[in-house]
């Protein structure tokens, strides 16, 4: 068996085509193009990429993007005024200040300053809080671009048992809390590192999603034959190529179905973002 890839990037273009003709939509109807604006402290090249990268994503939707650049000794309090100011800013729908930040600034205060309305990271404890008493308003991307893969490529979620491997406040936890939900329906178990036996417990998953930040950490005999897997890892290499958190050319020839690193996960939380800013601007 040589399991059938879920194509993130083909996806993400079919739905960023969605979001483009909705974007117009509003603009047309109600004068209304939705905006969002990205803080990046200090000059990481990884998060340069990524706001760089998310930055084209809105102008091929339609969706205005404002960049703040700050450099990286700015005081905290100079960051939290400027989102204070995107806050009450009326062409500003969304808010994304990309992590990590500078080692002198809590990440927890910036999550907590952003507005609830323009939180489109779903990050912030009200978000977080809505989505696990089951009233969500933005679903955090990484996870939500993991069930529209599941979703769009007919993958059986409801009754399904999904194992989660990560618990971070980013993937794990919120993905676990989406799954879970009325409609969605999924049995879910979270596993992390002081989890017992992990590989009896990945073995018994219906999907597997692999989020837990170490390099091809999912093994072949870790999946139940046919199952599916979802990489949400990351990782380079001393060479420069990226891999995920699974085995993927042994675990390919296990399971049905599995994402690719990259163009699996990765497009997805892009076009998540900008779906989120759509939302946030039409309400």
């Amino acid at each position: 068996m040589t399991a059938v890839l879920l194509d993130g990037k083909q996806l993400a273009q079919t739905m960023q085509a969605e979001i483009a003709a909705e974007t117009a939509e509003l603009l047309r109807t109600r004068g209304i193009r939705p905006g969002l604006a990205a803080v990046l402290v200090g000059d990481n090249p990884a998060s340069q990429i990524y706001v760089r990268n998310k930055r084209r994503a809105c102008d091929k939707v339609g969706i205005a993007s404002f960049l703040h650049e700050l450099p990286a000794p700015t005081p905290e309090a100079e960051l939290l005024a400027l989102i204070g100011r995107l806050n009450d800013d009326p062409a500003v729908h969304g808010i994304l200040v990309q992590l990590p930040l500078p080692s002198h600034i809590r990440e927890s205060a910036v999550v907590d300053a952003v507005s609830p309305d323009k939180d489109i990271d779903g990050f912030g404890p009200q978000s977080l809080g809505l989505l696990a008493a089951g009233r969500p308003r933005f679903l955090a991307c990484t996870p939500h671009g993991v069930l529209q893969l599941l979703l769009r490529n007919n993958v059986p979620v409801a009754g399904a048992h999904i194992v989660i491997l990560g618990r971070s406040n980013i993937v794990g936890k919120p993905l676990a809390l989406i799954l879970m939900q009325k409609g969605v329906d999924a049995t879910v178990t979270v596993c992390h590192s002081r989890s017992k036996d992990l590989a009896a417990v990945t073995r018994s998953a219906d999907v597997v999603v692999a989020a837990i930040g170490k390099t091809n950490f999912l093994h072949a005999d870790m999946v139940r034959p046919g199952a599916v897997v979802v990489d949400v890892g990351i990782n380079r290499l001393p060479d420069g190529s990226l891999v995920g958190d699974v085995d993927f050319a042994a675990v390919r020839e296990v399971a049905s179905a599995i994402t690719p690193v990259p163009g699996g996960v990765g497009p997805m939380t892009i076009t998540m973002l900008l779906y989120n800013t759509l939302q946030a601007a039409k309400t």
